[in-house]
């Protein structure tokens, strides 16, 4: 296999970018996801085949199996290396606000920005990351916004690594929960300072000392405590202190020496992208180097085009965007993914080259990692009993939305039940959506989209179920709720009666029929049977026929002898016991 298939069988080495799944990196080592999701549990880790994975655990995993893992380039970006070293200037910081949901990151962009956006969003939870420059008195400050929910881990991190300072919101009336601790590790993995900004200091619950005392154990010790961590006490509400954050973001910026060539050709990041139905595809890339113009081509993954037009967050035309600047770009022949890398290529020739050229590799490495069912797979499925799965098509208005909620659903799981992701893609849902949906048994989930009339209309005749939302942990419930359905039930075996065979006797056209006594409960036509003989189980089967004298009855209570015709009918004699019993299902809960 080539490198560009992703391994180099010599060597041993993976080429790999960061983020791959589990299930992505069993593939490309040839092996069964659950042997990686074993060895990670060997190694203190909990994970799941669809959890995407940082470098660290993917060199620790690849160690393991005896491979070394390289973070592989995409095409053209080997020709940038190659560039001729421009004069660094002195450029903006980059901030990146996290923190639990609820603790206030938007309120506190809010009062930063002097409430020049919608203060909140669906649900009270902001639902895509976003680029905002503000200015200020001693410099600007460019602040990417992401979403505090831990199911945007993966956009969190990605904001991490694009990113100079953390500031890390924490609620002082509340305290540190997972989703927090969860944000401090992703900014120490990219290895970005972080300041602490504890907010609501005005309530009369706050106490900024036992926030202090709750991030000292995860090493984030501050300054009046004897530590290196800068920890300001605000409140976003009422604007105490915030410009004390900001003096000591600039402070710390100053002590960075962040710099930047100018004069070249513009590199950066795309933090969102969507598809408007007037604009076409509008990508928001945070400049990181050099400067964009408007008329410049560019590649983004592996989408190409010309920048018809630049606006800033305000939706004010701009020409140039120098480093550290986040704008809306238009002229992009598709949408491409949040984090992919944006540059500027000499031509829209070259950018469409190099588009394709990444466009087939993908195709190609896609290709070789198709997975197709040998026997020795089918036995393994065999033996791990049936696997029942629910098949979903994910839409969404925005790539950061789609990742956040694919990662979500597919973060559900259940021994007996599995979550799978056909196909994903931006946009409204489509005809070809509903037609491989019913193709696929699949139900379609649409965030913040529509049906096309012509998809809703084709989606009630092949009875495709379209489900819409707003909010991702509602789409999140319905998904539970439906699993709990494809659960297995649990069988429960409700005992009904007993009797004791007395006599055994062929009739004509029926077959054999038990005289027996009822001797407690009752024995009811169309019930269970067991047969025992001196405690052995002898069979089971079905009550076929029931029998007081001559005449066909429903039940017999006990204490009263009658005839039972059982389906398929053992080898019984007298003194043999007949166990009557009922089955019945009980629906199951996702734990």
């Amino acid at each position: 296999m080539s490198d560009e298939a992703g391994v180099e069988e010599d060597s041993k080495v993976l080429k790999v970018n960061e983020y791959i799944t589990l299930s992505e990196l069993a593939d490309l080592m040839g092996l069964k996801a659950a042997v990686l999701v074993a060895k990670c549990m060997e190694l203190g880790t909990m994970a799941t085949i669809n959890q995407r994975l940082d470098m660290d655990t993917i060199g620790t995993l690849a160690l393991e199996f005896g491979f070394i893992v390289e973070e592989s380039k995409l095409v053209g970006e080997e020709e940038d290396e190659e560039e001729v070293e421009v004069e660094a200037e002195k450029r903006s910081p980059v901030v990146t606000i996290m923190g639990h949901v609820d603790h206030g990151k938007t309120s506190l962009l809010d009062f930063i920005r002097e409430s020049n956006i919608i203060a909140g969003e669906s649900g009270g939870i902001t639902q895509h990351i976003g680029a905002y420059e503000v200015e200020l008195p001693n410099g600007n400050i460019t602040f990417l916004d992401t979403p505090g929910h831990q199911a945007f881990s993966s956009m969190r991190a990605r904001g991490a690594h694009v990113t100079d300072i953390v500031v890390l919101v924490v609620a002082a009336d509340d305290a540190v929960m997972p989703q927090t601790v969860e944000a401090i590790d992703h900014a120490r993995a990219a290895g970005v300072p972080i300041l602490v900004a504890i907010n609501k200091i005005d309530l009369p619950a706050a106490s900024s000392d036992r926030i202090k005392e709750q991030l000292s154990k995860h090493n984030l010790i501050a300054e009046d405590w004897g530590g290196k961590t800068v920890m300001v006490e605000i409140s976003a509400k009422t604007g105490q202190n915030v410009d004390k954050l900001l003096e000591m973001i600039l402070l710390q910026t100053e002590m960075m020496d962040l710099k930047s060539p100018r004069d070249t050709k513009a590199r950066g990041t795309v933090i969102e992208a969507r598809l408007d139905r007037g604009k076409g595809p509008v990508c928001t890339v945070l400049i990181q180097k050099g400067t964009l113009e408007v008329g410049n081509s560019f590649v983004t993954g592996t989408n190409y085009g010309r920048i018809r037009a630049m606006l800033n967050e305000r939706g004010s035309s701009v020409e140039v965007a120098p480093p550290s600047t986040p704008v809306q770009i238009l002229g992009s022949n598709g949408v491409p993914q949040a984090g992919d890398p944006f540059s500027v290529a000499d031509g829209e020739s070259e950018a469409r080259m190099i588009a394709q050229k990444r466009l087939r590799l993908k195709r190609e490495k896609d290709f070789r990692h198709l997975k197709r069912m040998t026997l020795t797979e089918v036995y393994d499925r065999i033996k791990e009993g049936q696997i029942r799965e629910l098949n979903l098509i994910i839409k969404a208005d925005v790539d950061g939305s789609l990742e956040a909620l694919s990662d979500t659903l597919a973060a559900i799981q259940h021994p007996e039940v599995k979550i799978n992701i056909i196909h994903q893609s931006v946009g409204n849902i489509s005809e070809s959506d509903v037609i491989l949906a019913a193709a696929s048994e699949a139900v379609i989930i649409g965030f913040h989209v529509r049906a096309e009339s012509k998809a809703a209309d084709l989606a009630v005749r092949e009875k495709v179920d379209i489900r819409l939302y707003k909010i991702i942990y509602e789409a999140e419930s319905d998904i539970k709720a439906a699993l709990e359905g494809l659960l297995a039930p649990e069988i429960i075996k409700i005992e009904i009666g007993e009797a004791e065979v007395r006599q055994v006797f062929k009739v004509p056209k029926i077959g054999f029929i038990a005289g027996s006594f009822v001797k407690n409960g009752a024995v009811k036509r169309g019930a269970l049977a067991e047969m025992y003989r001196n405690e052995e189980l002898l069979g089971k089967g079905k009550i076929s026929s029931l029998k007081r004298f001559k005449d066909d009855v429903r039940e017999v209570a006990s204490g009263y002898e009658c005839g039972i015709g059982i389906e398929p009918f053992p080898d019984l004699v007298e003194g043999d016991l007949i166990k009557v019993y009922q089955e019945i299902e009980e629906a199951r809960k996702l734990e």
